[in-house]
């Protein structure tokens, strides 16, 4: 059950400023902005810096979305542009329009 204080942790895992990198983030913090008002952190881990950081959320591409909390632990692989996808897949109900 969701309540209104739960701050949603999502982890985004890049590589580097690719463009790829670059759309998955802005298109992460445009459905956060849109969906999650103010109830969300986004930790950006860029592999170039921290490869080692791969292993403990078995990453293997890039760049891949991680929502940490709330639980079930879900992950997304891509640049993020299918919002419905990206909504789906992290459990997000849309804000109402």
């Amino acid at each position: 059950m969701e309540t209104n204080d739960d701050i949603w942790e999502l982890r985004l895992y890049i590589a580097g400023k690719t463009a790829k990198s670059v759309l998955a983030l802005s298109n992460l913090r445009k459905y956060c902005e849109e969906h999650l008002k103010d109830k969300y952190v986004i930790e950006v881990v860029d592999l170039l810096v921290n490869p080692q950081l791969a292993e403990g959320d078995q990453i293997l591409a890039i760049p891949t979305l991680v929502k940490k909390v709330p639980e079930p632990i879900r992950k997304i692989i891509g640049d993020l542009s299918n919002e419905e996808k990206v909504l789906v897949g992290l459990d997000i109900r849309p804000a109402r329009k």
